[in-house]
């Protein structure tokens, strides 16, 4: 994938740097499926239960490129399929995630199974660490998502 062109942002702070990359809903619900899901195909993004729509989903996944955060490749299974799957800059946001998920059961109701929450809370660095090796392992990868 060709290098991407210097940036014109809106200003050179780290935090809206961050934002215009990753601060729409629809950006970040991907990278759940991605990293925490194992979704990988364009199909697998549309089926998640916020179903987003296809022209928006087109778009994040190709910013996501851009800013080098996911690459696509032909999926194993069926060469007419585009997997995605995180580069080590994609990786580095899973505490990012962790964090979120993690502040946003402390001040609301959500449905995330309780065990999985206390174990992010207890051990959150353990947790990254087994999906960082999922996808060093691509056929980890393909068995937790089931293909």
């Amino acid at each position: 994938m060709p290098e991407p062109q210097p940036q014109s942002w809106r200003s050179a702070c780290p935090v809206n740097i961050a934002l215009e990359i990753l601060g729409d809903r629809w950006t970040l619900l991907i990278l759940r499926d991605v990293l925490l899901f194992q979704r990988s195909t364009f199909k697998d993004f549309q089926e998640s239960p916020e179903k987003i729509a296809s022209n928006i989903l087109a778009d994040r996944l190709k910013k996501l490129q851009q800013h080098g955060i996911l690459e696509s490749h032909r999926s194993e299974s069926d060469a007419r399929v585009i997997a995605y799957r995180p580069t080590t800059k994609g990786l580095d946001l899973l505490p990012v995630l962790i964090e979120l998920i993690l502040w946003t059961d402390r001040y609301e109701e959500t449905g995330a199974p309780r065990r999985s929450i206390a174990r992010l809370r207890r051990a959150p660095h353990e947790v990254i660490a087994e999906i960082k090796a999922a996808f060093a392992d691509p056929t980890k990868v393909a068995k937790r998502s089931g293909k």
